[in-house]
């Protein structure tokens, strides 16, 4: 009876172990799925943290120009302008033509090393800023924004300052407009792990576009027809904000309130978020950060300046004036 029993479970184990295996095999543990962007921000803070740091890296035209005098060796110079403006209005001597598109494997092909600043140069300094926003989240500590672009170097290839300063739009209003309720983080899916693997997947895509900048350039015009159509950001102090501001528009402090531990996640993601400053040199850097965590990130063109200058200079804000150009030389 007992050698009988031994030997139907002798019979049946090998069956079981077939099931077990089967079920295994058709089955399979799925891995956890990440929340990405929470992963790359938090490797953005933890690196550097960038956007509440040193943002914006701007460098102005009279230090640009001591470099090149006294140490050109340590001096690179990248304009990301059209080829066309790039040849025909001029450029500052020594600099290399690249496209947006372009940027990233040109300056890897480059020992960033051996230069003590890398200069981004457009026309305004907005282009340049949105530039040397990606390539800091690179860890390209380095690199700078020429403050207003070649509209700071020359007259003569000023003309985008020149003609976009003005009396657009002066219906500030002084109401403090609350932040929005704390919510999620944008939803990421380049399907990657690491934080860096993500970053660098995000700032490909967007330098994939036809027009990178243009993806989050705003003019004045568009935007004050639809104010309601964006959720504003005052990126001034509140001192500032104090003064007048855009209808609909909430103060975020630069360098505190966009943090995780702050609030960054006051920012909707259902809803296109308007950054605006001074000149459109710091909201294009920090718009640049923002479309590259998920938002539908957007920088107002310009800043205040093309729409309340005379009201900025009353009130001592940052102005472009005429005085910024220092006409140096360049080659045409």
């Amino acid at each position: 009876m007992k050698m009988r029993k031994l030997f139907y479970l002798l019979l049946i184990l090998p069956i079981l172990f077939i099931n077990t295996g089967c079920s295994k095999d058709e089955n399979p543990t799925e891995p956890a799925k990440i929340n990405e962007a929470q992963v790359l921000v938090e490797y953005l803070e933890a690196n550097g943290n960038y956007l509440n740091t040193s943002s914006p890296a701007i460098i102005s035209a009279e230090d640009v120009r001591a470099l090149q005098l006294s140490n050109p060796s340590k001096l690179y110079i990248i304009d990301v302008r059209a080829a066309a403006d790039f040849t025909g209005k001029g450029y500052i001597q020594g600099a290399v033509n690249v496209t947006l598109g372009n940027l990233v494997t040109h300056i890897k092909g480059i020992n960033t090393a051996n230069y003590d600043r890398i200069v981004i140069v457009c026309y305004s300094g907005q282009t340049s800023g949105y530039a040397t926003a990606l390539l800091r989240l690179l860890g390209y500590n380095n690199v700078y924004s020429l403050k207003f672009g070649m509209s700071s170097w020359n007259s003569q290839v000023a003309t985008n300052w020149t003609s976009s300063i003005g009396n657009n739009y002066t219906n500030l209003v002084t109401t403090n407009y609350p932040k929005a309720a704390a919510g999620n983080l944008p939803t990421l899916n380049t399907g990657k792990t690491t934080g860096k693997e993500i970053l660098e997947a995000r700032i490909n895509t967007l330098l994939a576009s036809s027009n990178p900048f243009g993806d989050i350039s705003v003019a004045w015009s568009v935007a004050t027809s639809n104010l309601s159509g964006y959720y504003i950001v005052n990126y001034w102090p509140a001192n500032h904000y104090a003064l007048g501001h855009l209808t609909g528009a909430i103060q975020y402090t630069p360098k505190v309130d966009l943090a995780l531990a702050t609030n960054l996640k006051t920012l909707p993601t259902d809803k296109p978020v308007l950054v605006y400053c001074y000149t459109g040199q710091t909201s294009a850097q920090t718009a640049a950060i923002l479309k590259v965590m998920g938002y539908d990130a957007k920088s107002l063109s310009f800043g205040m300046n093309i729409m309340a200058y005379d009201w900025m200079g009353t009130n001592g804000l940052t102005q472009w004036k005429q005085s910024e150009c220092k006409e140096y030389p360049f080659v045409k």
